[in-house]
């Protein structure tokens, strides 16, 4: 089995612009960005309800980001995305955008028009991914993953949609830079499941609905479970209605150097990359 590490009960959760609301899970853990490498950040906004907006959009304007990848999940609700390259588009419930940010890229997120229209549930998470080194500086793309194409491996009482890397055979659509899993795992009461994942991986999992024992400790609603890097061997046991997302991926050794929106290697690097867009190489993208 694969020792678990310490269970974190739920921080206390942040508006990102004035449409997200989410806890920064990270943040909990002792130097977080690095003990979770390749994984960055991980926002996760739990259901909220949202009344019918008026003219007004809820969400975050134009800003910049570099050096690293941003995988928006959406559970309920949507969100619509646009980018200095050219392409946007809404996520819909079931749906990740996978958008490598790379050299540089401008963009902005709001609850999309047909939702913000008629209110309801939003509920979402957003990850960071690191690039490494060689990859920093890779021309922007965007990766539209809708629900039909994801990888899904179904058992009795339950589901994992594969988003990136691989489960019981079962591929996710998503290419990533540095060998990365990223699952969505649905339980029914009273169902079990066991996942494999290389033991020297940084390994970790968010409980988003219901609650379970993991390796036979208990874990609720909104909290986040860290693993060790030992064993290769996760095992659920729900103990109601429960959905997960597990992040596992092998560590980039390199150094880091963050600030803000941008991830890199040395704070020369990060003075460049300020300079860079302040100078509009980002190029260029409307309120």
């Amino acid at each position: 089995m694969k020792p678990i590490e310490a269970v974190y009960t739920p921080p206390s959760a942040h508006w990102v612009g004035d449409g997200f609301h989410v806890r920064g899970y990270f943040n909990v853990i002792p130097d977080g960005m690095r003990r979770m490498s390749p994984f960055l950040l991980l926002d996760y906004g739990a259901p909220e309800e949202f009344p019918p907006a008026d003219n007004t959009r809820r969400g975050v304007g134009p800003h910049p980001h570099r050096g690293f990848e941003t995988v928006t999940i959406a559970y309920q609700g949507s969100v619509a995305h646009h980018d200095s390259t050219g392409s946007g588009g809404v996520i819909a419930p079931g749906d990740v955008q996978w958008m490598t940010a790379g050299a540089g890229i401008l963009h902005r997120e709001y609850h999309a028009e047909d939702f913000a229209r008629a209110g309801g549930a939003m509920q979402m998470a957003q990850i960071w991914v690191n690039l490494p080194h060689e990859h920093k500086l890779t021309a922007p793309r965007y990766q539209a993953i809708t629900a039909d194409r994801m990888g899904v491996h179904e058992f009795k009482g339950g589901s994992v949609r594969v988003i990136a890397g691989e489960h019981a055979g079962v591929k996710g659509p998503a290419a990533t830079f540095s060998p990365v899993h990223m699952y969505d795992v649905e339980l029914k009461s009273g169902a079990s499941h066991r996942i494999s994942l290389p033991a020297h991986y940084n390994t970790a999992l968010l409980v988003m609905k219901g609650g379970l024992s993991v390796n036979g400790k208990q874990a609720s609603a909104d909290d986040f479970v860290l693993f060790k890097n030992e064993g290769e061997k996760i095992s659920l046991e729900a103990h109601a209605d429960t959905r997960l997302l597990v992040l596992s991926g092998e560590p980039i050794n390199e150094p880091i150097a963050n600030y803000g929106p941008f991830v890199m290697n040395t704070p020369e690097e990060i003075a460049q990359a300020i300079s860079d867009f302040q100078t509009g190489k980002f190029g260029h993208l409307d309120e």
